[in-house]
């Protein structure tokens, strides 16, 4: 079985917990695969660099039921302890359903769960919370609860005596001055590429790991589960084709997936930085440009000229282009902060990236209104938001409507959005953008 490590609310410390779960695992040499539930791109960052092996995405609403059995059976083979991260609390899906919850993940791996609580201001009605957890969805196997942020031995003897009657065993316990904080900023956590003590905290995550769980009880149930062992996704090669894929410290957010996807289509994946790189290489017959922070950045990015002028050239040449979020502002006129800095980009798109206060996050549904670089006309999909950037002049002739407002450009070159999608629960989406990429050289 896989072990699914849930919250009751957001904010409880379930991705500490999950982090020095893997941590201590991974430095006693056991071969560790992480996933995440919901859409997220930075959790798994933490994951991946601490196990070394790509954290997976599990998203019953940008993917399917069937992709995620097949997605943990498939990547969890080989493995010695298989973790899944919870998002937001244990039933919190999407509008306000089940759908797409960690208990709807854990639901379809007949997942046992270990339910992380923040304990700092409670005491005997904690019991009350873990029997409401415990009966509320009968199908779900709550094998244990984490106790975060206890204030004392005495606090502890208080919460473990009201939990005795429920016969819940309590798997770790985490005193309030073991907590770790993250580095957080306004997307979430700062990314472990991004920290330059990331070393020390994984050292640290270990020991917390290692000293404040009760290993004899959860080691059984970090095994594999037995689900399908064939591929996520089962495609033939396309003809060859060489993409760049933005990778630095500026554009990060892809999911594993869609990465494996174009590789077992045939493409040829070139990673690309537009921080850093003084040109575009000139065998590229596409790119993608993923989410991440350009608004960090965006003076590096301004100042780098050169690439800027290459990637013009290139598009001018036909490049085949899929721009996601942060690739979207990076191909309008410039971004414009909240202190009132202008950095001017790539200039394609005629508009600008402004930074504002409001988060716009959420599930989306659209339907595309041009044939893109990877989506056809009438074609309907499930995305994710996530942004605090707005545009200053919607498209002429948008790609779809998001909340009833025109969004997005695309055309056979091109496909620019806020949306982020998820293509390796659609394959069709990979394959039509490398058809378009091998039109090109």
């Amino acid at each position: 079985m896989v072990l699914v490590i849930a919250g009751d609310r957001s904010g409880v410390g379930k991705t500490t917990v999950a982090l020095a779960l893997n941590a201590a695992l991974t430095a006693r040499g056991q071969r560790v695969q992480t996933f995440k539930v919901g859409p997220d791109y930075i959790d798994p960052l933490f994951h991946t660099s601490i196990s070394g092996r790509p954290c997976r995405n599990l998203d019953a609403v940008l993917t399917s039921a069937d992709y995620i059995r097949t997605c943990v059976g498939y990547h969890s083979q080989g493995m010695d302890a298989v973790l899944i991260e919870g998002v937001m609390g244990l039933f919190d899906g999407q509008g306000g359903s089940h759908e797409g919850s960690t208990a709807h993940i854990a639901q379809l791996l007949q997942a046992p769960i270990l339910l992380v609580l923040d304990v700092q201001k409670q005491a005997a009605s904690v019991a009350a919370l873990v029997y409401g957890f415990c009966h509320y969805h009968s199908p779900l196997q709550i094998a244990g609860v984490v106790l975060n942020r206890v204030g004392s031995d005495r606090h502890r003897q208080i919460l473990e005596a009201a939990l005795a009657p429920l016969e819940v065993p309590i798997l770790g316990i985490l005193y309030r001055d073991q907590t770790l904080s993250l580095p957080s900023r306004h997307l979430g956590l700062v990314p472990p590429q991004e920290s330059v003590e990331f070393q020390h905290l994984r050292d640290r995550l270990a020991h917390l790991g290692n000293t404040c769980f009760d290993w004899e009880r959860l080691t059984p149930l970090l095994a594999p589960a037995a689900l399908p062992t064939a591929p996520p996704f089962a495609v033939s090669p396309l003809p060859p084709v060489t993409l760049g894929i933005a990778q630095d410290a500026a554009f990060l957010f892809y999911y594993a997936d869609t990465l494996d996807l174009l590789q077992a289509l045939g493409a040829t994946l070139i990673p690309v930085s537009p921080l850093r790189d003084t040109h575009l290489a000139p065998n590229l017959q596409g790119l993608i440009l993923g989410g991440g922070f350009p608004e960090v950045f965006a003076p590096e990015l301004a100042a780098n000229h050169s690439f800027l002028e290459s990637l013009r050239q290139a598009m001018q040449g036909g490049l085949a282009l899929y721009a996601e979020c942060g690739g979207l502002m990076y191909l309008s006129r410039g971004i414009q902060t909240l202190e009132g800095n202008y950095y001017p980009l790539v200039g394609y798109l005629p508009t600008v990236a402004h930074m504002g206060r409001t988060l716009t996050l959420g599930y989306r549904q659209a339907t595309a209104l041009q044939t893109t670089a990877c989506l056809l006309a009438g074609e309907t999909v499930q995305g994710h938001e996530f942004h605090y950037s707005y545009l200053s002049a919607p498209p002429a002739m948008p790609l779809w409507q998001l909340d009833g407002q025109p969004e997005g450009w695309g055309n056979s070159r091109l496909h620019a959005s806020y949306l982020h999608l998820h293509w390796g629960g659609h394959p069709q989406w990979a394959m039509r953008f490398l058809q378009q990429a091998a039109k090109v050289g």
